[in-house]
């Protein structure tokens, strides 16, 4: 799929403690969910290719976990970390019918550790294998809010959700969030909307859910900044090469 790799980020030879990060997208194309998907990436990114982002399609890169190159070894190395399914959803529907087989390579590969993100939340509880005590420790699943809204909605849901480590991701951060309660989750990454049309982010929004995170023992990261950062009443247009690095700059992190 242009735009997008569905090949390894790095290779690296199959040894005991060899690491790396893959990215993996058995599927690609998702629909827009929420607010939060309004400037998503992949539509954007698929658009520049004249490709319809909404249609959603097994790729070519859909076994790579099982995947073995010279010499019989598995592509993705002993003990790498795997970016999953970041250029769609991993609990659309349109996916139902090839999600089992999914879980059944990462049943095999429990040798690695996958990481995925959903706005899917609600409907994800019924979509888990028979096995799922089996992998879960191996599989993690983090849930978006980016607004108040979306927190009432899939807060709950997501509390519940039995992964061992539940993380939230505010990103694109498009509002102030007031969470009803955050035991139970272990970690909040919060970052600003980037690309073209680019919504502002204030760092008040941030800061308030720092606070939150701070009396809740809850580790925090500000990710990024976004295009549109707004700080005490100032409007600052910060290029996508520096967003990470400003976000670092202002030294809010919480371990």
């Amino acid at each position: 799929m242009p735009g997008f790799s569905e090949e390894l980020l790095f290779e690296l030879p199959e040894e005991k403690n060899a690491q790396c990060s893959v990215a993996w997208n058995p599927w690609h194309g998702c629909r827009r969910y929420s607010e939060g998907c309004r400037n998503c990436y992949v539509y954007r990114i698929d658009s520049s290719h004249g490709i319809d982002a909404s249609s959603v399609k097994k790729t070519k890169a859909f076994s790579l976990p099982l995947d073995k190159g010279k010499g019989g070894r598995y592509r993705i190395p002993y003990g790498s970390f795997v970016y999953a399914c970041f250029s769609s959803d991993f609990f659309i529907d349109s996916a139902d019918k090839w999600r089992s087989q999914a879980w059944e390579m990462m049943r095999i590969r429990k040798d690695l550790r996958f990481f995925m993100i959903t706005k899917r939340i609600i409907r994800a509880a019924s979509l888990l294998p028979d096995y799922w005590d089996e992998i879960k420790d191996k599989v993690d699943i983090a849930c978006t809010m980016e607004n108040q809204q979306e927190a009432d909605k899939r807060l709950s849901a997501y509390k519940s959700f039995p992964v061992c480590r539940h993380t939230i991701i505010c990103e694109p951060l498009l509002g102030p969030i007031n969470f009803s309660s955050l035991k139970g989750i272990d970690c909040i990454s919060v970052g600003g909307e980037s690309g073209t049309g680019a919504r502002i982010c204030s760092y008040s929004w941030v800061l308030g859910i720092r606070e939150q995170c701070m009396a809740a023992g809850v580790s925090f990261r500000f990710k990024q900044t976004g295009a549109k950062f707004e700080k005490e009443g100032k409007l600052f247009s910060i290029p996508r090469s520096l967003q990470h690095l400003q976000a670092a700059k202002a030294g809010i992190n919480l371990p």
